[in-house]
């Protein structure tokens, strides 16, 4: 059997279990293309290790690659498509998590001046702003903000409609008065312009076509870039766009400590809000900021001398 039947295989049959599996999918079409159109057995494991190791220092990535790998030939060897597996038995070490960037004030406010009075990637500079403010405003994914249709956003009511993203939910996001108000000044320019049927998407590029990710992505790095934000430490990555939902996410967590609420109760709220399956995946977004370890400490203080017991 060829290696690319093999995956394709595989990939058909994950999908039919209701997972995405996009994400894994990408990479094992990448290995075949990588490897040729051999059959599967012929795989040889010096080939595999080269295809992990790429061109670049080991990264999480490197390890992402060899657990789609490993799903792959657990699957070939059970089916008898393969005898063993080609993959490395010696791991290199893994490289310390991630650690995203959480936007302060004054970048936000920058990075939105940045926008003013230039085209980027084909998109104007109202649809530049829009953007920041939606992801930064709600928290969305970026393929949840680019997959908005007219009908999906409701003024109104004040309300989006998030449909089927990630995990097949679907869920409504609420959105302030300011945002919506953004949102509103936003809808009467893009409806100058076709498509404006119900299920035209919402934001548009100048071509008039619905915004891809890495058309967004490539805009935010000359807009950050001209803003001047990036990180000061030795990371590798500088900050990227979708570190606007992990901004979004801690700055809710920062109000309500200083607000004295419960936060514990509300997590599982802030949760369903991202539209994560459960806390552990919005903890991830909880990234330790100065100002959030400072609001921490002056409620466990509190805690400790008796006060209010909330946490």
């Amino acid at each position: 059997m060829k290696l690319s039947i093999a995956v394709a295989t595989y990939v058909a049959y994950k999908q039919s279990l209701g997972m995405r599996f996009a994400t894994e999918a990408r990479t094992l079409r990448s290995f075949c293309r990588n490897l040729g159109d051999i059959d599967v057995r012929e795989v040889e494991a010096d080939r595999v290790c080269a295809y992990l190791a790429g061109n670049g220092p080991v990264t999480g990535f490197w390890h992402r690659k060899l657990s789609a790998l490993r799903g792959f030939y657990r699957f070939a060897v059970a089916r008898g498509y393969v005898a063993c597996s080609p993959l490395p038995l010696t791991l290199p070490v893994e490289p310390p998590a991630f650690v995203p960037y959480i936007y302060s004030r004054d970048e936000v406010k920058r990075l939105l001046a940045a926008t003013a009075g230039r085209e980027r990637c084909n998109l104007s500079s109202l649809t530049c702003r829009t953007l920041l403010l939606l992801l930064y405003g709600t928290g969305l994914r970026i393929s949840e903000a680019i997959s908005l249709d007219l009908a999906d956003v409701d003024l109104d009511a004040r309300l989006l409609c998030i449909r089927e993203s990630k995990f097949y939910k679907s869920r409504l996001v609420p959105t302030g008065p300011d945002l919506t108000g953004v949102l509103a000044q936003y809808a009467t320019e893009r409806n100058q312009r076709p498509p404006t049927d119900s299920r035209a998407p919402f934001l548009l590029t100048q071509r008039g076509q619905r915004l891809s990710r890495a058309g967004a992505e490539y805009a935010f790095k000359q807009l950050r870039d001209r803003a001047q934000v990036h990180r000061e430490d030795s990371a590798r990555y500088q900050p990227r766009l979708h570190d606007l939902r992990h901004s979004h996410a801690v700055v809710r967590l920062v109000s309500w400590y200083r607000e004295g609420a419960d936060v514990q109760h509300l997590l599982p709220q802030l949760a369903t809000y991202l539209g994560h399956v459960n806390i552990a995946a919005t903890q991830h977004y909880l990234t330790m900021t100065p100002e959030l370890l400072r609001q921490a400490s002056l409620r466990f203080e509190h805690y400790a001398r008796g006060g209010n017991r909330h946490a």
